[in-house]
């Protein structure tokens, strides 16, 4: 028996009743598949999820202590399983409420996206080469090429067509009606086809759920946009998920804002002022630190092997300070920066046998319980151990 369809009948249905016609167990999905005679449960389908909710046995009928869960609806040969935690006797009268938050949802997402592909199609003279409907955001490629300034103004224009709130047409045409249309779809149609229309924008074949009039899409925001292939991939939030979008932004914004002392409509630029200020304060460190270490290391000209444990320093800072004593200390340099069970290194030995310094270093990390290591002469690690222990192995007292 096919199953009446209500979700097109009416979309905006949350609960109705109806007739158990099949129960069966599925192995595989480890749940029951229920047939109903009629049902507002919306199967997956034109990369919209399907609907979620629950089925409770009409009261003559009651007995079952709990409601069953619907977690997924499939339509196969046009008849529609339901997806339950729980097995339903034939014949039972129930009493079907879909989850009307996650259905709206998609139905702002999904209008949305027809509006915002209706006009890049027409525009660009383009095809939407895939959809997908995520919990979070919603992706469409197109086989075109799409710059961020035309995105903005695409956003801007949908959200115009969407405050102005014009009404979604349903047509269900002819054959020869339907050659007539000039409506979207990604493959050559025949039979029964759904069109979806808001009029001005998009005219596409599409089994979803819409909202009835543009104004309840709310809001359409492009999240971020890049190339693929020689098209375009956008992702977008529209309805509550836009909303909430937003909210988060600005939350975020407004913690920066008090962070860096800016307005709210200055952090970007506050943010490049600090940026630029801290890399030039990093060049002067570095200038500095330079001059301090060849300070440091022209106090060691031709000391011979050497080793300094010192303050914590980042990598590339023992590897400078490293590299200017060993340049000039006519031996074998090891600096250890950090603090005592946790230690950066580097080592350099520019007249040792590569081989012979590999073993060493292999040796020292095995001692020190140490990694790391290199070539030519210089090898760079970390060790976790104590600075007496670090001594002791190198027979040396440290600087």
């Amino acid at each position: 028996m096919i199953t009446d369809k209500l979700y097109y009948q009416d979309v905006y249905m949350k609960e109705f009743e109806a007739e158990v016609l099949n129960s069966s167990y599925d192995e595989k999905k480890k749940c029951w598949l229920v047939e109903l005679d009629r049902t507002a449960f919306y199967p997956e389908g034109g990369g919209q999820p399907s609907d979620e909710g629950i089925l409770c046995l009409k009261q003559a009928d009651a007995g079952a202590e709990r409601p069953v869960r619907v977690s997924e609806v499939h339509e196969k040969d046009e008849i529609i399983l339901h997806y339950c935690d729980r097995e339903l006797v034939p014949g039972s009268k129930v009493c079907g409420e879909i989850n009307w938050e996650r259905r709206f949802d998609h139905m702002q997402q999904h209008s949305g996206e027809h509006i915002v592909s209706g006009m890049i199609c027409s525009r660009f003279s383009c095809d939407n080469i895939g959809f997908h409907m995520g919990k979070d955001i919603v992706t469409i490629d197109y086989n075109a090429k799409i710059t961020r300034e035309e995105l903005a103004e695409l956003e801007a224009q949908a959200n115009r067509y969407i405050w102005e709130d014009h009404a979604l047409e349903i047509l269900w045409p002819s054959a020869e009606e339907l050659k007539e249309l000039d409506y979207r779809s990604k493959k050559e149609l025949s039979g029964a086809v759904r069109i979806t229309s808001f009029p001005g924008a998009d005219m596409c074949a599409c089994c979803g759920t819409h909202v009835m009039t543009s104004g309840q899409v709310g809001l359409v925001k492009f999240i971020s946009s890049q190339k693929i292939g020689k098209g375009t991939r956008i992702e977008l939030v529209c309805g509550k998920r836009a909303l909430d979008f937003l909210s988060m932004n600005f939350v975020q914004n407004q913690e920066i804002g008090i962070a860096m002392a800016a307005s709210l409509d200055k952090t970007a630029a506050v943010y490049h002022k600090q940026k630029q200020e801290l890399i030039d304060a990093k060049m002067k460190i570095s200038e500095l630190e330079d001059f301090y270490f060849e300070n440091i290391a022209a106090g060691y000209a031709d000391a011979g092997d050497v080793l300094l444990i010192r303050e914590t320093m980042s990598p590339d800072s023992v590897r400078k300070l490293t590299v200017m004593i060993g340049e000039r200390c006519g031996g074998r340099c090891a600096v250890f920066a950090g603090e005592s069970g946790d230690y950066k290194y580097a080592v350099l030995d520019k007249g040792a046998d590569p081989a012979e310094f590999a073993g060493m270093i292999k040796e020292m990390n095995a001692a020190l319980n140490g990694r790391g290591g290199g070539r030519n002469g210089y090898a760079q690690g970390s060790v976790q151990t104590k600075a007496s222990m670090i001594r002791n192995y190198f027979g040396e007292s440290a600087d």
